[in-house]
């Protein structure tokens, strides 16, 4: 009784709050609230920061902040909740709010909303990032009735925009196909970026999206939000265009098949939808997005990555204990950092010699490790080299021991036969004790082998057969209630072993979110490594991605493409290889050692600097990428001459964020004779507004600068 008067309370004093605008400022945006007379609170102004607070009075209303299903807007909303009498409707009124500062530049603003009939509770959460120019926004949805609820429909955040014109960019593919940038133009009606996969989620198209406001926004110019869920799930994003040209934006899990009940006394709590508003066009926007992910949110985000070699390329499933020595072998003698050992290293009764069968029964396969993987971890050592290991612990193959001891714990439906994607099934991760299994595979493999230091965490099927055996009655809770599962077990990783980095790996990019790089330090980017392909598949990540998550290898796809440009293609990214040394001619062998040492000299500016995208790919037979150190002694620029066309006219690239006062001189590094070329001094105004001839008409050809203020 004294919860439902203070609640009254709270309500009838509305009058004295609605004044005040609740402003969620970064040092370069403005995100305004206020209450209106009827309580409900609205989004006045998202735009260019106000510095002048007097300002936020004059605004006008706009359009209520978090829109509910049921009452008086025809379009879509951000909640809807189907209480327990059957009315669908829910009015959200304000309580109260808080706003604080977390730590130096970070203030976080909650505010609490409640409906005055049914009693359930909604905050809205903003954390901004000021230096950074990132908010984070979640909602919390609190059950105070006193019987479950069920949520239909559940946003992460929405926000309002009022412009003349919208454009949309869109990052989908497929497999081996991924974050291919497409644009659009939005008009009335409603757009939908979306997945339905379950675990390999982003397969078909990525969880980020750009909006540029009243033109289409380029990489230096113009408004542009920039957006993406942290959520290792199904997700939507929905832009929703009504009668008036108005567009509101609802980020969050997608409601598909995703009723969700919440008892009494339950609360909710949605994703993170994380955003930056930019006036200085794409680049700007990404440049946030990676200052931000590097500080706040990436596993070992201001740590180092490790150069690798991998054996997959080079074996396949075909390797024994003597092979896979000598690989190790080629790691050290190569340079990098570590050696990877891929899929086929395990199970017994169904040995892992294909994808057919084995996945589940994680014990060395005695016939081609018969000493287990100590032996590797300890020739590892020997050769100073670090030792990786692939994984993928929520899968089965049905052809396995653990498949044949424990189907119930396997998503598949009871009455229908079984659909399988790449000959395997997914673990129903709803489950405690599969939670337990899946934490028991990690846990395991490092009690037994300690110098393990690095996991390859593979993710190869969406869910299929859709049903679960241990939520019975509550199958529309399966799709959430798997991405918990897994946070919980990676939650256990991450607490018992911190230290230990892991790869993000779903046959390429089919997770791909900052709330899954939360546990790991990196993703793989796709499983295609054409170096050409490459180059407009890691353009489109690194819009919302830091170079340091990209997982980049060099392999043998594209043989027609010389060791140089597939090596250059992958140091932007995190370098490794993934190729046999007897493949390649002594002279690339040696320039691959070179570009290894030159990649770990460059790693302030390509892993930790900012970046500019200077040529792109999509509009040119060329393309240039710019690295720039946060100190802004070194600058690193990657050209790439594609495709060519017949004597072509070919223009100077400029380079942007320099100091045009300072000298800087330019050198061609990481050629194939392993000599440096002094290309000149220049001063940062004419590289920035001449520039430099970097472009050749010669096809897949590239070359490397290393810019250094003097």
């Amino acid at each position: 009784m004294r919860q439902i008067l203070s609640l009254t309370c709270a309500l009838a004093a509305i009058g004295a709050f609605a004044a005040t605008p609740i402003a969620i400022n970064t040092d370069a945006s403005s995100l305004i609230l206020s209450v209106g007379d009827n309580g409900r609170v609205y989004q006045n102004y998202f735009g260019k920061r106000l510095l002048n607070s007097a300002d936020y009075a004059a605004l006008p209303q706009g359009t209520e902040a978090y829109l509910t299903h049921g009452m008086e807007d025809y379009f879509e909303p951000a909640l809807h909740i189907n209480h327990p009498d059957g009315n669908p409707s829910t009015e959200l009124k304000y309580v109260s709010h808080e706003t604080k500062q977390v730590s130096p530049g970070v203030v976080e603003t909650s505010i609490l909303l409640a409906d005055p009939v049914y009693k359930d509770e909604v905050t809205l959460h903003y954390t901004a990032y000021q230096p950074e120019n990132v908010i984070v926004a979640y909602t919390e949805i609190t059950n105070k009735e006193n019987k479950p609820i069920e949520l239909e429909k559940y946003a992460s955040s929405m926000l309002h925009f009022n412009n003349k014109n919208y454009y949309l960019t869109e990052f989908s593919g497929d497999w081996a196909n991924e974050a291919h940038m497409t644009d659009q133009p939005l008009h009335y009606g409603k757009k939908e970026v979306d997945t339905k996969l379950g675990t390999r989620a982003n397969m078909f198209v990525s969880p980020f999206f750009y909006l540029s406001l009243d033109a289409p926004a380029t990489e230096e110019n113009g408004e542009v939000l920039m957006g993406t869920l942290g959520w290792t799930g199904n997700f939507r994003f929905c832009f929703d265009v009504d009668n008036r040209g108005k567009l509101r934006v609802i980020s969050g899990i997608n409601p598909y098949y995703s009723r969700y009940s919440l008892a009494k006394g339950e609360t909710f709590q949605t994703p993170e939808f994380i955003f930056t508003l930019s006036q200085d066009g794409k680049g700007q926007a990404s440049r946030n997005l990676h200052d931000w992910a590097r500080k706040y949110k990436v596993k070992d985000g201001e740590g180092d990555r490790m150069t690798l070699l991998n054996n997959w390329e080079a074996t396949y499933f075909d390797f024994n204990e003597d092979k896979l020595v000598g690989l190790i072998g080629e790691a050290k003698e190569l340079g990098v950092d570590m050696f990877l050992l891929d899929d086929g290293w395990f199970a017994n009764k169904y040995p892992r010699h294909s994808d057919t069968q084995g996945l589940g029964d994680w014990d060395e396969t005695s016939d081609k490790l018969p000493n287990g993987i100590g032996r590797l971890t300890a020739e590892a050592k020997k050769q100073g080299v670090k030792f990786g290991l692939w994984i993928e612990p929520e899968m089965v193959n049905p052809k396995s021991e653990l498949y044949e001891k424990h189907k119930d714990w396997v998503i598949t439906l009871p009455n229908r036969d079984e659909y399988y994607f790449r000959n395997q099934l997914v673990l129903d991760l709803a489950n405690p004790q599969v939670q337990d299994y899946v934490y028991g595979v990690v846990d395991n493999l490092l009690t037994k082998y300690p110098d393990i230091a690095y996991f390859k965490w593979d993710c190869n099927s969406p869910i299929t057969n859709i049903y679960s055996n241990h939520l019975k009655d509550k199958q529309s809770h399966l799709y959430i209630d798997y991405v918990r599962g897994l946070y919980s077990v990676l939650d256990r990783i991450k607490a018992k072993y911190p230290n230990v980095p892991m790869m993000m790996c779903a046959g390429g990019s089919g997770r791909t979110d900052y709330k899954g790089l939360e546990y790991f330090t990196e993703f793989w980017c796709s499983d295609n490594t054409d170096p050409v392909e490459r180059l407009y598949i890691q353009y489109g990540f690194s819009h919302v991605f830091p170079s340091k998550t990209m997982s980049a290898h060099v392999t043998t796809w594209n043989k027609d493409a010389s060791i140089k440009f597939r090596t250059n293609v992958a140091m932007m990214g995190k370098l490794g290889f993934d190729i046999k040394l007897d493949d390649l001619s002594g002279n690339d062998v040696a320039y691959a050692k070179q570009a290894i040492k030159n990649y770990n000299s460059l790693k302030p500016a390509i892993l930790d600097g900012d970046l500019y995208r200077l040529v792109s790919p999509y509009d040119h037979n060329h393309a240039a990428t710019q690295y720039s150190s946060k100190d802004g002694k070194q600058t690193v620029l990657f050209a790439f001459d594609i495709f060519p066309r017949y004597d072509e006219f070919l223009y100077n690239t400029k380079l942007q964020g320099l100091d045009p006062n300072a000298t800087y001189a330019v050198a061609e590094i990481d050629r194939m004779d392993g000599q440096n070329q002094q290309i000149g001094q220049y001063t940062g105004e004419y590289l920035m507004n001449v520039g430099l001839p970097v472009f050749t008409r010669n096809k897949m050809d590239s070359r490397v600068y290393q810019i250094m203020k003097n």
